[in-house]
C-alpha cells in the first residue's frame, strides 16, 4: 500500500490518517534502536508493520496523543513503547490482538502429491 501524502493535511491529520489506514504501524525517530526491537519482535510473530520516520513536527503530533516515539499502534489502539509491546508478548496477549486487526492470520498450506 503507498503512503498518500497530502502536503495541506496537519501533521496531526496524517498522524490519525495513517493510524486508521494501518493495521500494525509504528512511529520512529531516524536510527532509533527500539523502534529497531519493536520490528524484530514484530517480525518473529510474522507481521510487518508499517514504520513512519517522523520530522520533529510530527513526533510532536504524536506526542500529544500520549505516545512519544518509538510509538506503536495496533488496530487504531496506541499500545505505547516497546517495553508495553515487550509485556503483551510475555502475556500472550500480542498475537490474539494482532489476529482481531486481521495483521496475524493462521495461514494453512496444504500440499498435495501429484505422483
Amino acid at each position: 500500500m503507498a503512503l498518500a501524502i497530502d502536503i495541506a493535511e496537519s501533521p496531526e491529520m496524517r498522524i490519525q490518517r495513517l493510524i486508521s489506514e494501518n493495521p500494525v504501524i509504528i512511529f520512529s525517530r531516524s536510527s532509533c534502536c527500539m523502534c529497531h526491537v519493536m520490528k524484530k519482535l514484530l517480525f518473529s510473530v510474522g507481521v510487518h508493520p508499517t514504520v513512519i520516520e517522523l520530522d520533529e513536527d510530527e513526533i510532536a503530533a504524536v506526542g500529544s496523543g500520549g505516545a512519544a516515539p518509538p510509538a506503536l499502534y495496533i488496530g487504531g489502539t496506541s499500545v505505547g513503547g516497546l517495553e508495553n509491546l515487550v509485556a503483551l508478548h510475555l502475556s500472550g496477549h500480542l498475537e490474539p490482538k494482532l489476529k482481531e486487526v486481521g495483521a496475524l492470520t493462521n495461514m494453512v498450506i496444504k500440499i498435495i502429491n501429484v505422483n
